[in-house]
């Protein structure tokens, strides 16, 4: 496998703790229908999907996804592991309910891209969620622009600095719920495709 993706769930484990777990539990459940999980990476949001109809979880890496299938996950979700890019979905327009991001956006080479073909595969009505950091405001903004070329070197492309909440505006969503924490830098996200746009 992977070198990154050995290392992963160990290198998270206490960020996973302390920050992002309890976030991920409030925001799976929302999940509806049939649903797309972006980046899924090792499958942390797998034990939190209520009564969905189906779940695709793609990630680019293979061996992301081969951990992700042997995580726990609740015995009626029927799972489809599947290779994929955030910028290049291969599914059809209006294929999904809801689509899931978790620590996905920072990462991706074109976001705008990503976020375009999210729009695309979601159904009239249906829900982007969202759990992502984003760049702070004041001197912490600052920090983040510094250390991200570092970590976008350690961390596979993770950017500290993006701004993905105002991303997700300007690609057509209205986000009808947004809870930051972590000083500002976490943030909870669920939008809908704006049709008036």
């Amino acid at each position: 496998m992977g070198r990154f993706a050995d290392n992963y769930d160990n290198c998270m484990r206490p960020l996973e703790r302390r920050f992002f777990e309890a976030r991920r539990q409030r925001l799976i459940p929302r999940a509806v229908g049939d649903v797309l999980e972006i980046g899924g990476g090792t499958g942390a949001n797998l034990p939190f999907y209520g009564a969905v109809t189906s779940l695709v979880f793609t990630d680019p890496d293979p061996a992301m996804l081969w951990i992700a299938a042997t995580k726990p996950r609740p015995p009626q979700l029927a799972v489809t592991f599947l290779e994929a890019t955030a910028e290049a979905l291969p599914f059809p327009a209006a294929s999904f309910d809801t689509v899931v991001t978790t620590l996905v956006l920072c990462s991706v080479r074109h976001p705008g891209q990503a976020l375009a073909e999210i729009r695309r595969v979601l159904r009239p009505g249906g829900r982007f969620l969202a759990l992502e950091h984003i760049r702070p405001r004041g001197w912490l903004g600052y920090l983040a622009d510094a250390l991200t070329p570092l970590q976008k070197r350690l961390a596979a492309g993770c950017h500290l600095n993006r701004q993905t909440h105002r991303d997700i505006r300007q690609a057509g969503f209205s986000i009808h719920r947004e809870q930051l924490s972590v000083l500002d830098i976490l943030a909870e996200i669920e939008a809908v495709s704006d049709e008036n746009r």
